[in-house]
């Protein structure tokens, strides 16, 4: 087979194969980040079935796709890497049997390796360790005061908390100033923006009325989601937390200490903007299983020990 009918094309319908076609019909359903992440998986994919002597699509087999799952092992990826890598394959062969171009899912059975997700892994931040980075953003300047409050009280994403404009937070809803937001998967939000951090998110802005919040400060350009990790790190090392901090660090603080403060998994699902509960649940028993955990009890129980 030549390796020319095992590479992703542009859409070029009368020079495509089969197996070429199905692919750029299938990353035609996303864009960005996960455009270029499914891209990858995918060509990842068509060269191990070049090197294979094998047509990506037409007479594949579940013990095709089981090999290459193997082999993702081999070549050291970790189980979660692994079910991460097999997204859009998984999906490039669902969305062709369903377009009638193969008669069979091979990938619909195949063993994917077992990941244990019962809790969050991330670091978050307890109370006082959110308080003391608020407050430490903003002796900083007023664009880390106001992406602290971004990621630490409104729970964004990096990507989120980069991309707001002073226009996005100027509307009132039922009596709240409200934050209207893109978020991930290109689904539309809209947030409450309390007093705290209207009041930071206006000293950012300042004078201004229009354009990104939140700049760099030394050249006063839009940030990106670079620089939004690289003004977290800065933060975090200046409040004195001695442990890797991330913009994802924040949001887990954000959602773990609402339930803490009493807010029902419910409403704590809404303000993370989880699209399946069980995402949220994650974070619930990463802030439980230390603080409640029964060796606590037990300990009590048997005060002699």
């Amino acid at each position: 087979m030549s390796s020319a009918s095992t590479v992703l094309l542009p859409f070029q319908p009368s020079a495509m194969s089969t197996a070429q076609l199905a692919a750029v019909s299938f990353l035609a359903r996303y864009s960005g980040r996960t455009h270029a992440l499914y891209t990858y998986q995918l060509a990842r994919w068509f060269a191990w079935c070049d090197s294979n002597g094998l047509d990506p699509l037409i007479g594949i087999q579940r013990a095709h796709v089981e090999l290459y799952i193997r082999g993702l092992g081999d070549a050291g990826l970790m189980d979660s890497s692994i079910n991460t890598m097999m997204h859009a394959v998984r999906g490039y062969f669902r969305f062709a049997h369903v377009d009638g171009l193969i008669t069979a899912d091979p990938a619909v059975y195949a063993r994917l390796p077992k990941v244990q997700r019962d809790e969050s892994r991330t670091q978050g931040l307890d109370r006082l360790e959110l308080i003391r980075f608020l407050q430490v953003a903003q002796t900083i300047t007023v664009h880390h005061g106001a992406l602290a409050y971004l990621l630490g009280i409104n729970a964004l994403r990096a990507s989120e908390a980069a991309a707001v404009r002073i226009e996005d937070y100027a509307d009132t809803l039922r009596g709240h100033r409200v934050l209207h937001l893109v978020g991930k998967g290109n689904k539309p939000a809209t947030m409450p923006v309390t007093v705290p951090v209207l009041r930071v998110l206006e000293a950012c802005r300042g004078q201004r009325t229009s354009g990104p919040l939140v700049l760099r400060p030394v050249s006063g350009k839009p940030i990106d989601r670079r620089d939004v990790y690289r003004m977290v790190t800065r933060i975090a090392k200046a409040a004195g937390i001695p442990r890797h901090i991330s913009p994802h660090s924040l949001r887990h603080a954000a959602v773990t200490n609402a339930l803490d403060a009493g807010v029902p998994l419910r409403d704590a699902q809404i303000l993370a903007r989880h699209a399946d509960p069980r995402t949220t649940e994650h974070y619930d028993r990463a802030r439980g299983n230390l603080d409640l955990h029964g060796v606590h009890f037990l300990t009590a129980y048997v005060a002699g020990v």
